[in-house]
């Protein structure tokens, strides 16, 4: 009767294997190469005002496959991707998010940018029971969603804590009367948030706040209004397209009345250089960020992977020309977060890769060594510790200023 039982329960497997396109191999998994690939879905600006930022999360999801994948993949399994373009609206991201779904191959989605667009996702990411990964959106509430559970995991900025971040080098600079100048999204009002209770606590005033809202052609009305306000620094919260109408509008006021600025990282994942031009040297200008190439907090690890860059992209020779730093480095990491995630889960199941995520103990990474990266109760793997300001160079490279 056990075999009988046995036998027909095998039966019944074996149907069901064959009716997916791609199913776990129970507790251990075949090294077979003809395996189903496994496919990380990529929904990010690829063609818009911040695709340079979608191509370099693209590039660092390259770097990481194709190290997972010349060391066997996943249990045998290939790493693959699938991108798609929602160019920074929010309705053709959930498009893209219903898309992933459909294709039972797809484990996780790799977001993008623009946090508007991935607050917009999170609905659907749950429903549909997608792991989120997340290598740039920095809204405080992208990862403190309110969903139980939570899929969403951060390797970048968390505005609760880029917000105290920048006003205390604002603070460190001298700067006593900050003028708010932000982004009239979401995004926006979450570092409204964390800049204003970090003002507070630190003693500095905020003297303004004014916004700009998405394709504005000047800012010259925000900047007086900040300048009247007496706001000694603009800290600014935009976007590469907002963020070099905001520049040049600066530029063109008399320099002994050009407020500095401190910005938030949006403006580097786009063509703000090549907007700006000239006016880049006219203006004290610098912003967050949380890893360089040129001076990585981990040089031995930057090595390997640069050598596996140059050989992917040949047309970069030099560690400065990569795009979008950050955007680079979080997802290459983020990938090989998912990818020990699944090799500790030995399964497919999202409520195991879930629970793997939130266990790992230790991972060596190119941004850090982190240790460990997530918790059950804490889904950001980067805190302030891990940011520094930079500045652009005349070329558009980025580089560290000196703490």
């Amino acid at each position: 009767m056990n075999k009988l039982k046995t036998n027909f329960f095998a039966k019944i497997a074996n149907i069901f294997i064959a009716s997916c396109t791609l199913m776990l191999a129970g507790q251990s998994w075949a090294s077979d190469s003809a395996l189903q690939p496994i496919r990380i879905g990529l929904d990010a600006d690829m063609s818009s005002a911040s695709a340079e930022s979608g191509e370099a999360i693209h590039r660092g999801m390259i770097v990481a496959i194709d190290e997972i994948n010349e060391n066997g993949g996943i249990n045998g399994h290939k790493l693959e991707i699938v991108v798609r373009d929602h160019r920074g609206n929010p309705a053709r991201g959930i498009d893209n998010i219903n898309e992933f779904a459909a294709d039972k191959t797809i484990v996780a989605v790799m977001g993008g940018l623009h946090t508007p667009v991935a607050m917009a996702e999170l609905k659907t990411i749950h429903e549909n029971g997608l792991i989120y990964l997340v290598p740039w959106a920095a809204g405080t509430m992208v990862v403190d969603n309110g969903f139980t559970p939570n899929n969403v995991f951060r390797v970048s900025v968390r505005d609760q804590f880029a917000g105290r971040f920048l006003t205390k080098m604002a603070a460190n600079n001298n700067y006593k009367k900050l003028g708010l100048l932000l982004e009239q999204t979401g995004w926006g009002r979450s570092n409204e948030k964390a800049i204003s209770e970090a003002a507070k606590q630190i003693g500095v005033e905020i003297a303004g706040v004014e916004w700009i809202s998405w394709g504005a052609k000047s800012a010259e009305a925000q900047i007086n209004s900040l300048a009247k306000k007496g706001a000694d620094v603009i800290m600014l919260v935009a976007n590469a397209n907002e963020g070099a109408v905001v520049l040049e509008g600066v530029a063109e006021i008399t320099k002994a009345d050009r407020l500095p600025i401190i910005s938030h990282w949006g403006i580097t994942g786009g063509r703000f250089t090549q907007l700006v031009g000239d006016n880049l040297n006219k203006v004290n200008l610098s912003f967050l960020q949380t890893y360089s190439f040129i001076s990585p907090a981990r040089p031995a690890r930057e090595k390997d992977f640069f050598a596996r860059y140059k050989k992917l992209f040949p047309k970069t020779t030099k560690e400065d020309q990569i795009l979008s730093p950050v955007g680079t480095a979080h997802a290459y990491d983020l990938v090989h977060l998912l990818s020990n995630a699944i090799k500790n889960a030995e399964s497919l199941e999202i409520a195991k890769i879930r629970s793997a995520l939130e266990n790992i103990k230790q991972y060596d990474g190119l941004v850090k060594i982190y240790n460990p990266p997530f918790t059950n109760e804490r889904h950001d793997a980067l805190d302030e510790s891990d940011f520094t300001l930079a500045k652009f160079l005349s070329d558009g490279s980025i580089v560290p200023i000196a703490k």
